[in-house]
């Protein structure tokens, strides 16, 4: 059975094939953030020329799909007073606010995916944070807000709750319209591909974990939650496939947290699982810190992207940065799709006077920021792009220019 979810946003017409062909050629580098150019009609069929003879045609358009990726979304109970206050007198919770200043880069994909690393409650609690994670489910509607069409569910905080908690987490996800894929309530439900239908376009979504914080699933019930195996990985996506899936995207919750280089288990994952003709592009959790996008022949690995929204206990920098990924899918041959281009987008989380996040990219544009905001804003955004950097040659250039020196 093919599961559809269908987003907000229509699949666009791609610009001139010169321009395209341009990209193409040029392509698999790691751009900086920049307009994206919405598709164009296909050219009329020939036309017959006074002479009689056929008039040939422009090359058909090329098809273009634009992804955004963000990391985790972790509901520490600092996030849940933030949404607290800004609810106000009305009372109830309000995370909205906290995800307005990335709607716009989230609201602008084709297809937006988020990873919500905690279970979530009910809707009147009780509410957990760390060790054992048991969210407010309100926090959905700031994702979905935000513009996202759906989570990946795989971390090591999937089962904190047990069966439960999974159950509640996934009717929530239902309830807010949003995909999920990661854990299961059946066995039918795990084996079903998540596929999101994007104009005429299949992309599926499929997601898995290194561990569950030494939590086992029940025997038999081994599909509540992924468990990274390469070789179950790769059948997952051959089946996408074969459930019609024109582009398959995996999430992986992995690696060493605060780390900001991939260690050995993902480097090793990475190159048996892009290797696969099944699989398109693979997009990293976990660290709470930015690890690099790394280039694999034509395809790319995101490494890790931080936190997307967080507080820990103790904020430093690196889990206040993140990076959102924002790849550019072209059909190169008919059925075959590529990412063509990749950006790096970096945010940061204020914590005073508000819990916000920022787009450091939008906020370094504006005249209106503040020179002490600036200074921060800038510093973030450098360390950013240092870590999206630091496994291939080329760093994406800055849109406002790094300051990191070379």
């Amino acid at each position: 059975m093919l599961v559809s979810v269908l987003p907000r946003r229509a699949l666009l017409a791609v610009g001139a094939a010169l321009a395209l062909l341009l990209a193409v050629v040029a392509g698999w580098q790691l751009l900086r953030p920049a307009d994206h150019a919405p598709p164009g009609a296909a050219p009329e069929p020939p036309v017959q020329s006074t002479a009689g003879r056929s008039v040939a045609p422009e090359p058909p358009a090329r098809r273009t799909l634009r992804l955004v990726a963000a990391g985790d979304v972790l509901v520490h109970p600092p996030v849940t007073e933030q949404a607290r206050r800004d609810a106000g007198p009305a009372g109830g919770l309000d995370f909205a606010p906290m995800f307005a200043g990335v709607a716009p880069v989230v609201r602008g994909a084709d297809l937006a995916l988020c990873h919500l690393e905690t279970p979530l409650a009910e809707p009147a609690g009780p509410f957990s944070g760390y060790p054992s994670f048991n969210a407010p489910p309100q926090v959905l509607d700031g994702v979905r807000s935000a513009g996202f069409d759906g989570c990946s569910t795989a971390s090591n905080h999937t089962l904190d709750q047990g069966a439960d908690g999974v159950t509640r987490t996934i009717r929530a996800l239902d309830a807010a319209g949003l995909g999920h894929t990661g854990s299961a309530r059946s066995a039918a439900e795990a084996a079903t591909p998540r596929i999101y239908r994007v104009g005429e376009v299949r992309v599926a979504h499929l997601a898995y974990s290194l561990n569950f914080n030494g939590l086992e699933r029940p025997a038999g019930r081994e599909w509540l939650a992924n468990l990274i195996d390469p070789p179950q990985i790769l059948a997952a996506a051959r089946r996408a496939r074969a459930a019609g899936a024109d582009i398959v995207v995996l999430s992986l919750h992995w690696g060493t947290e605060y780390a900001h280089q991939p260690d050995a288990d993902q480097r090793d994952w990475a190159r048996q699982l892009i290797a696969s003709p099944d699989v398109d592009l693979i997009l990293g959790h976990h660290a709470h810190a930015v690890q690099p996008f790394q280039r694999f022949g034509d395809k790319w690995v995101v490494f890790g992207m931080g936190n997307q929204l967080a507080r820990h206990a103790e904020p430093v920098a690196d889990n206040r940065e993140g990076v959102m990924a924002r790849a550019t899918f072209t059909e190169v041959a008919p059925g075959r799709w590529r990412v063509t281009r990749m950006e790096a987008l970096p945010t940061w989380t204020d914590l005073t006077p508000r819990l916000r996040l920022v787009d450091l990219t939008a906020a370094l544009a504006d005249p209106g920021t503040a020179p002490a905001a600036r200074r921060d804003y800038q510093a973030a955004y450098d360390r950013v792009l240092g870590y999206v950097g630091a496994g291939q040659a080329v760093l994406p250039e800055g849109a406002p220019p790094s300051t990191r020196s070379r």
